[in-house]
């Protein structure tokens, strides 16, 4: 395990018209770990939302490690430059950053845990890719489906969830969170074995 704190960053667009669509399952996330936490998230110069918090417990209840939560305050597609001055200025490389993105390959409420790989077209993951200069980061990908039908993709993340339905994924948020406190206090390789076996 190293000294350096993890970057947990939830993908997602600013607003309250996109809070609850598909494609801000992300920001969800971070909302979640920043509520266990006792805080709220403050604004930073790198157009980021953040907090410097502990994660988890470890043995004998010692609060767990550090982390910093962030959600960008830019649109999903150009969200890559605000997260990277983030990181350059936490002094946090590729290597401790940890991106909770919606994924359309993976049924709803499915999870899986991934280093580096292709973005799959999801805007965000290029944008980050890019300003990061490589896609070896990890990633919490979270299930939300294919859109039914012909329906866009677009289209589909975009949609606000049914009301009925939020119940459902209120839970896969906290499932998520569950696994992010994993990550940082069990180790990446660990967490991703224990969530796989589960699924």
């Amino acid at each position: 395990m190293t000294s350096q704190p993890w970057l947990i960053v939830g993908l997602g667009n600013p607003g309250e018209q996109y809070a609850h669509t598909r494609h801000n399952v992300g920001h969800q996330v971070i909302d979640v770990l920043a509520r266990r936490a006792g805080t709220s998230l403050v604004r930073h110069r790198s157009r980021t939302h953040m907090a410097d918090i502990r994660l988890g417990v470890l043995p004998g209840g010692i609060p767990g490690p550090r982390v910093i939560i962030a959600k960008s305050d830019s649109y999903m597609n150009v969200s890559g430059g605000p997260v990277s001055a983030l990181a350059k200025f936490l002094g946090v490389g590729a290597d401790q950053l940890l991106v909770i993105h919606d994924e359309l390959d993976l049924p709803p409420h499915q999870m899986r845990l991934k280093l580096g790989g292709g973005e799959g077209g999801h805007n965000g993951l290029k944008s980050l890719s890019q300003h990061f200069g490589t896609k070896d980061y990890h990633r919490l990908r979270m299930g939300i489906g294919r859109p039914p039908g012909r329906q866009d993709a677009a289209d589909f993340v975009l949609a606000t969830l049914p009301v009925k339905e939020r119940p459902e994924w209120d839970v896969f948020y906290e499932e998520a969170a569950d696994v992010v406190e994993e990550v940082v206090t069990l180790g990446f390789t660990d967490a991703q074995q224990r969530l796989h076996s589960r699924s």
